[in-house]
């Protein structure tokens, strides 16, 4: 397969030694003008006549949906690492959910990480930060590196999912669309029906619509993105460590508390299957806690449990060296 003609974006990198010229890998033009434009659409938010309260709960409720319950109980816990079992209509229901966060389809974001895992700050890690930290905060995901993204890695680290036909289904370019379209639409005709109801006015209905959509899609989303891309980024350059595994991971508590629980990113890599992500007492984990909740109403059953225990201020000895590998099993 043929590598695509070099832009000026390729050139620059080329020059920064960031990409390589002889690489096959070039910078997804198509992917990084449509994050600029959602960023922009974000920004809408500073517009004073674009923020209402309504808005903000929006934003704040959509997030724990989509963010939470989607990405990091969906797309995380369950289909990459199996750290616990739900019906076969929940798990779809929380690919659905996370599909909605604009990080890719569930067989691309469980295949990555879990290659992230078995290669870990190593050559062969798809956003190592060890390079720099833009890359591995987001520029990884800006270029379309054929050795990431093929089907080759779909199969060899995701062929539980490859084997499903819904995953499969989800892979498919106008399936996304049909689901981002419906939930921009969504936010917006329910937003123009709650104005609508709460001033009796047509213009006060459009700004509600309007405040909803960019706050409950735009802002959410992105706020959502870069907590995550931060797991990737700041968790592997600065914190403390819990374990003593055999990469860079860090429990860092800012990205632990904007992720709900991802960010005590050393604890997870000690047990990549482990559900729970927090180990102290402090280390708040809410997407652990929404998971022992789905447990107790019967959703949710054969969650995994830590299995190793760390003295108070005593690090422990190396994890096993194929935890990772089994995960990616």
């Amino acid at each position: 397969m043929l590598a695509s003609p070099p832009c000026f974006l390729d050139r620059w990198l080329w020059r920064r030694g960031i990409l390589d010229p002889a690489s096959p890998a070039r910078v997804n033009r198509r992917l990084l003008w449509g994050m600029a434009v959602f960023h922009l659409l974000a920004a809408l938010a500073c517009i004073p006549w674009l923020f209402t309260w309504s808005g903000l709960v929006c934003a704040v409720v959509a997030y724990y949906l989509f963010g939470v319950l989607g990405i990091n109980v969906g797309y995380h816990r369950l289909l990459t690492h199996r750290g616990f079992s739900c019906p076969r209509w929940l798990e779809h229901t929380l690919a659905v959910l996370g599909f909605c966060c604009r990080q890719g389809t569930p067989m691309s974001w469980v295949a990555i990480h879990r290659q992230h895992h078995q290669h870990s700050d190593e050559p062969n890690d798809p956003h190592s930060p060890r390079h720099n930290l833009f890359w591995g905060h987001m520029g990884w995901f800006l270029i379309n590196d054929p050795a990431v993204f093929n089907i080759g890695l779909y199969d060899r680290y995701a062929r539980d999912l490859f084997q499903d036909r819904f995953y499969k289904w989800m892979e498919r370019p106008h399936v996304g669309r049909n689901i981002e379209w419906t939930v921009w639409t969504a936010f917006l005709v329910l937003g123009t029906l709650f104005g609508w109801l709460i001033t009796w006015s047509a213009i006060g209905a459009v700004q509600v619509g309007l405040s909803w959509l960019v706050w409950g899609v735009f802002v959410r989303t992105v706020v959502h993105l870069h907590a995550t891309w931060a797991v990737n980024s700041i968790t592997h350059r600065w914190g403390y460590r819990n374990f003593d595994t055999q990469d860079d991971s860090r429990n860092h508590w800012f990205v632990a508390l904007v992720s709900n629980g991802e960010g005590w990113h050393n604890n997870h890599h000690a047990e990549p299957r482990c559900a729970a992500h927090g180990r102290r007492w402090w280390e708040l984990d809410v997407s652990y806690l929404i998971i022992r909740g789905l447990e107790c109403i019967g959703l949710v059953w054969d969650v995994v449990k830590p299995r190793r225990r760390q003295p108070a201020g005593q690090p422990e000895g190396p994890p096993d060296s194929q935890a990772g590998e089994r995960a990616a099993a």
